[in-house]
């Protein structure tokens, strides 16, 4: 994916699986357009139904994969902290996904529920999410990008998504413990 940074408009735009990162409106947009879908990237602000009920369904689907002390998985409150920014991902009119970015420092962040719908997988939403929240996170000037996520086989796709953006294995990081069910990557950013 071919990333590009357009800093007038505070939109995020990915065409053609390119994406332009416009910082100044608050908004971000991310455009993917191929021949077969258009998605948009955009911060959200947790009140949508639809967003709801793909947090549930993330928040379920972590439970039914680890035990309740392994979780990490952010509720709505959760998401809300003033630390966090939120991103959904929507094909025209439908909810696909989610991601959100979290400052643990001023140099260092953590990338949390990041979530395709079970439904909508295998479109490129991850990928374009994830794309964006790199971009996001060198622009604020992150010097590290870290995240926690699974060790069960059921995690393997996104472990191998976060490891071909280049993320690497590490130990716990910030309030985390090493945890048998959890698996720890960071990524190392060069400034765009």
């Amino acid at each position: 994916m071919a990333l590009e940074f357009i800093p007038q408009t505070g939109q995020s735009t990915v065409r053609e699986m390119a994406l332009e990162f416009i910082p100044q409106t608050g908004q971000s947009t991310v455009r993917v357009r191929n021949l077969f879908q258009t998605m948009n990237i955009r911060i959200d602000d947790l009140q949508h139904p639809a967003v709801h009920a793909l947090l549930n369904e993330h928040l379920q689907n972590m439970h039914e994969l680890s035990p309740p002390e392994s979780v990490h998985a952010l509720d709505l409150d959760g998401l809300r902290e003033t630390n966090i920014t939120f991103w959904t991902v929507w094909e025209d009119e439908v909810l696909i996904g989610c991601g959100a970015l979290k400052e643990l420092d001023l140099k260092h962040g953590e990338i949390k529920s990041m979530r395709t719908s079970m439904e909508h997988r295998r479109k490129g939403a991850g990928r374009a999410i994830l794309a964006h929240l790199l971009k996001v996170a060198r622009g604020r000037g992150y010097e590290r990008l870290s995240l926690e996520t699974g060790t069960a086989a059921a995690f393997e796709p996104a472990r191998k998504l976060y490891e071909s953006f280049g993320f690497t294995y590490c130990g716990p990081f910030g309030d985390y413990e090493e945890d048998p069910h959890s698996a720890f990557m960071t990524l190392r950013l060069i400034r765009s």
